[in-house]
This record gives C-alpha cells, structure tokens and sequence, in this order.
C-alpha cells in the first residue's frame, strides 16, 4: 500500500516498484487529490484495487482521470476492451475502487497487504500509522511526524520490527546496527547537509525568501521538508524519530554537518569503531530496502563511483544560528505531548512563511516561544486525544503569534513611511 503516491517519497517509491514488478505489486494507492492526473496514471499502470483520495472534492476529478487513463493506456499496450495491463504482464478486469475524505486513507492504510509504505506529509499520517499497525503490517515509514507527534502511543502499537524507516538517515542508523548488538552502541550520529544556508550567521538569515528557502542544495524535496531542512526543525525531527526507533538517549544522539550528503548516519560503538552507510543521495535506495526488509533490493539505484575522487566533509552544527536542534532535544526529552507541539507549531510557521506573511529566522522563534508555554502531558499514558489537542492548540497558537508579529512589522513599516525613514 503506498500513501502519499504523488508526492516525491510516493512518485519514487512507484519508480522502485515498477522496476521489480516481479517482486512488488500495489494493492492501493493513496493521495490528497491535488494532482488526480498522476494518481489515476499511477493506478491503471500498478492495477491498484483502490484509491483513496483526502479532499473529498477532488473525488470527481480523481475518477475522471482514472476512467480516462485507463483508456489511454489500453490504447498504448494494445490491450482488449475492458482491461488494463498493468505491470508484470497481470490484465485487471475493472477500474480500482475510489474512496474519499480522511477516513478513505486510513482505510487503506489497513487494506489487505504486506507493507504499507505512509509518505504522507506531515501530522496527517499519524491516523494511518495507527491504522497499519493495528493491522500487523509492516510499516515502512517515511511520515516521521506520525512517530514523533505520537511517541508512546505509537510505539505501543508496533510489534518489535514492525516498524522500518524511510528517511535515509534512519535507514543508514538501522543497516549500521547490524555490525554490533545495542547494548555495544556508544552514540548515533546523524548527518545533515546543512540546508542552503550553512555558515549564515542569525543576522544573514534575517531576509532569507521562501525561493531561497527552497532551493536546496542537494535533494530534491516536497516544500515543507525543505523549509524544514533549511531552519534544521527537519534534523530536530529526526533526532526525535532517532531516540524513539532505536531507544538510544537524547545524551547519546549527535549531529554533524555533512555537506556532500554521501554518508547518511554512522554508529559509534563502543570499542572505538564507527560503522558508515555511505551511497548518492537517492532516496530509491532507503525506500527499496524499507520495501524489501531486511532483503536488499538489487539495482535500486547507483552506487558511489570508487573511479573518481571524492572529498568528503564533516563540521559541527552551528546550534546558535540553528537553534532548532537544541529545542527539539529538549521537546524529545519532555516527552508526552511535547513533540506534537513542537512539530504543530513548525508546520503552522512554515506555512505562514510559505506565504510571506512570517520572516525565515521567525520560524523557530514562534516554535520556541509556543512549546516554552506549553504544560503537555508525559509518560507512556499519552492517548491519540491528547496528542490531537495538542496539535491544535500548538497550530492556533503559532497563527496568532506569527499574525501579531506580522502586524508590529507593518506597523513598523508604516510608522517609518510617516517620519519619511527608510521602511527596511
């Protein structure tokens, strides 16, 4: 089952599968229903049994698009009337059912199948996690949000191994963890590129525009998580997601910067010896052997070129021009509904961002200053309401607090037309 099939984890998922249809076949495929174009070609092409769709309005449009997709494809393979060949040479005898609106995802995300791959973007496929756990799948998870806004609650759900990471960080930390025992682990490190805007101090990033925000240097990314890469809440995220899938402390999870974004994490262990996973950044590779685990999938991508010469860098992160690796520690360490708030708060901001309406290094600021006010709940206790009430009250509160900031700066603008001073 493949959720969140049109965004960029989902599309190159869809590639991995297409070249080892012997191997993967889809039962179903799941999207919001903004691009209906290629969620009906990626459900003809795979022979999905069903399709669900997030916004119930783009229902009718995502049903259009698979009846006429199914009839450009019968036309392109030559196929009979009434079917479409689908890959690995299987003929399917009717169009995929469609359901729509969120409780269409999480019917999906317990359709009959082996592994449920949630790319989902976002707070949104929390509900789906739950769902495919409850269902004893496997779990290949590129949502980290759903395991760090859920914590406890999701980790009580997974059986042991029933959940395998995505993120290419994740999936070096657990290929790496095969080399020793845990108990033998002295530190994770997490590597991150660093975003577009490494050795920037906090005054550089005053002015930083969301074309700038976007342009990552080198993977190409949905535009949340590449704003989130470029303030690090993207690295906080994942050093959240680290303590809760390998339950190592906070203490003992590090991060460099790694600018050529080749080695994807490495374990220190505790004999002196530091194991690496090292391949191009490719996110075929990860979400191949989150689909095959613990078998690797041959061919998924290139590998590094041993030919040419390479250099490769490590420096440490700049924790006061980035600050939002500290603050996710401390949010991780709290526990409970902490996180939630942290990730709520970052999405409501970079939203805001993304419209103009908040500055770059405000970002964190207000995600700072909303999880300081929080009093959220801790321990293993936590329930799905919990973490829903938290997500909401972090989200309006990041809002009113970007609006105020945005206010005081337009009334600063206008103040300094007044006087006859320069607005900026």
């Amino acid at each position: 089952m493949l959720l969140g099939s049109t965004g960029s984890v989902g599309t190159q998922a869809a590639d991995v599968i297409r070249r080892n249809p012997d191997r993967f076949h889809i039962a179903g495929l799941a999207a919001g229903g903004g691009n209906p174009g290629l969620l009906a070609r990626q459900a003809v092409e795979f022979g999905a049994e069903v399709v669900a769709v997030e916004n119930p309005a783009a229902e009718p449009a995502v049903r259009r698009a698979i009846a006429a997709a199914a009839v450009d494809h019968r036309t392109t393979v030559g196929g009979a009337t009434g079917s479409a060949r689908v890959a690995g040479g299987e003929v399917a005898g009717r169009l995929p059912e469609v359901l729509a609106g969120p409780d269409a995802v999480v019917r999906v995300a317990g359709w009959s199948c082996d592994v449920v791959l949630n790319a989902i973007t976002g707070f949104s496929g929390l509900a789906a996690t739950l769902a495919a756990l409850d269902a004893g799948r496997v779990l290949a998870l590129a949502n980290k949000e759903s395991l760090i806004t859920g914590g406890p609650l999701v980790s009580r759900r997974a059986a042991p191994g029933q959940i395998v990471p995505v993120d290419s960080e994740h999936s070096a930390i657990a290929q790496c963890l095969r080399s020793g025992t845990l108990p033998e682990v002295a530190a994770l490190v997490l590597t991150a590129s660093g975003g577009p805007f490494l050795h920037r101090s906090r005054a550089d990033l005053e002015e930083v525009t969301p074309e700038q925000a976007l342009a990552h240097p080198t993977w190409a990314m949905g535009p949340v998580i590449t704003v989130n890469s470029a303030t690090l809440v993207n690295k906080g995220l994942e050093v959240i997601e680290a303590h809760l899938l390998f339950g190592i402390g906070f203490d003992r999870i590090r991060v460099v910067v790694h600018r050529q974004s080749v080695i994807h994490s490495m374990v220190e262990f505790t004999d002196g010896s530091t194991i690496t996973q090292a391949s191009p950044p490719d996110m075929r590779i990860p979400i191949a052997l989150a689909l095959g685990w613990p078998a690797r999938v041959p061919g998924a991508a290139a590998p590094v070129d041993w030919t040419m010469a390479h250099t490769w860098t490590f420096e440490p992160l700049d924790e006061r021009a980035f600050p939002a690796v500290p603050l996710a520690r401390a949010a991780g360490a709290a526990g409970g509904t902490a996180p939630a708030v942290y990730n709520a708060a970052n999405e409501a901001c970079v939203e805001a961002f993304l419209a103009g309406t908040l500055p770059f290094t405000g970002i964190v600021d207000i995600v700072a200053a909303v999880v300081s006010e929080h009093d959220g709940r801790a321990g293993d206790s936590l329930a799905l309401a919990d973490v829903l009430a938290a997500d909401e009250w972090a989200r309006t509160r990041a809002r009113d607090l970007a609006a105020g900031r945005a206010r005081r700066s337009q009334h600063a603008v206008n103040s300094a037309r007044v006087k006859g001073e320069p607005a900026g």
